[in-house]
């Protein structure tokens, strides 16, 4: 088996057994599934409002999941521990479970969904958003969102610490879908830029050393000695005095 689909069929496996608790826990504020591997088997915890249901009258309930873990969904030696949820509020599957219950009571999408989202806000999370899907008024399916507070929709950040949570009801138009998304507080990387200005010092001004530079000094002017072409008449110098010929 290649290692792309090892982890696809255990993400699989995992959907399914969240599946499964979301209905057979219903009832005791069913907050997700964590499973992992250890040397010693499988571990899984089960974050739940109400412990004390999920675990049983001396341990009954839990023994039977374990039972139904290893024959069912077989896992190796499942090892099953109970979270308690601290704040409900901040759990994306109990409030999209508080969602779905309300509508099936017969509560209008929309008061259910400023309801919900007013009760998320008052924990003091970053933002949260709720989305609401298939036939609400009409024969054609849409979606209804609310939000409300800082939502990013992609990065790393919004991998790493958005919590999301799917749940479907079924109604007399048909089956909606309901998502929860929750942004707990955490440290956000600054969104803007911080430039200090650099304080420039003046230069001290010190006085320039004289001048050392000589004057220029005058070049005479280069002789060109006159070329005479051969054959051409010599010039008749001027008389001297003295020796002036007669006229």
């Amino acid at each position: 088996m290649s290692v792309v689909r090892h982890f696809v069929n255990e993400s699989k496996k995992k959907l399914v057994i969240d599946e499964f608790l979301t209905k057979e826990l219903e009832r005791t504020g069913y907050g997700g599934v964590d499973i992992s591997k250890t040397p010693l088997g499988t571990r899984v915890t089960i974050y739940s409002m109400k412990p004390g249901l999920v675990i049983g009258r001396r341990g009954q309930n839990i023994k039977e999941l374990t039972q139904l873990f290893e024959e069912r969904f077989k896992l190796s030696n499942p090892q099953i521990a109970v979270a308690e949820v601290e704040v409900p509020e901040l759990n994306p599957n109990i409030m999209a479970s508080r969602v779905a219950a309300a509508l099936q009571k017969g509560i209008h999408f929309r008061r259910v969904g400023f309801w919900v989202l007013n009760r998320i806000m008052e924990a003091k999370p970053l933002g949260a958003e709720i989305i609401i899907r298939g036939k609400l008024r009409s024969e054609r399916a849409r979606y209804e969102k609310f939000r409300a507070g800082y939502i990013p929709k992609t990065g790393d950040f919004a991998q790493r610490n958005m919590r999301t949570a799917v749940v479907h009801v079924r109604l007399k138009p048909g089956t909606l879908g309901i998502k929860v998304n929750i942004m707990p507080r955490a440290e956000v990387p600054s969104q803007t830029v911080e430039v200090k200005p650099v304080e420039v010092k003046p230069e001290e001004t010190q006085p320039s050393p004289p001048s050392t530079i000589a004057p220029p000094t005058e070049v005479a002017p280069e002789v060109v000695p006159e070329i005479i072409p051969e054959g051409a008449p010599e010039e008749v110098g001027t008389p001297q005095e003295g020796n002036l010929a007669n006229p």
